[in-house]
């Protein structure tokens, strides 16, 4: 099983400024680096935390740990520190989060005022 989320370059990144973290203790890298990768794998999968996969440390030390982080703010600081350098080059928006009005879809006025009216369908079944 493949435990690794982020590149060297990634961790090198957030590794700074976690270090810059007077709050919280960092550690040694490769366990915060598996602490960290704890938590996107959580973050991913959307599952309890006692099914976080054992390769992570155990589930409760790391569930106590995320959330001192969340106490003291550090989660949205390395989010802030990420997203400065994020690569929006492949990006993905469907239908399901951005929803167009009628008229943007190439509506006539007229049909769009029938369909408001409820004399048109709108199309969904």
């Amino acid at each position: 099983m493949n435990t690794s989320f982020l590149t060297d370059d990634q961790w090198q990144h957030i590794l700074r400024s976690l270090r810059r973290e007077t709050r919280v203790y960092v550690g040694a890298d490769d366990s915060c680096r598996r602490f960290v990768e704890a938590v996107l794998w959580m973050t991913r999968s959307g599952a309890p935390w006692r099914l976080l996969p054992r390769e992570y440390g155990a589930w409760n030390s790391v569930y106590k740990r995320y959330a001192r982080w969340c106490e003291t703010g550090v989660w949205e600081r390395v989010f802030a520190v990420v997203s400065e350098a994020a690569d929006l080059e492949n990006l993905s928006v469907d239908s399901t989060t951005v929803k167009a009005h009628a008229c943007a879809t190439g509506a006539t006025k007229k049909a769009e005022a029938l369909r408001h009216k409820g004399l048109v369908g709108d199309g969904r079944a």
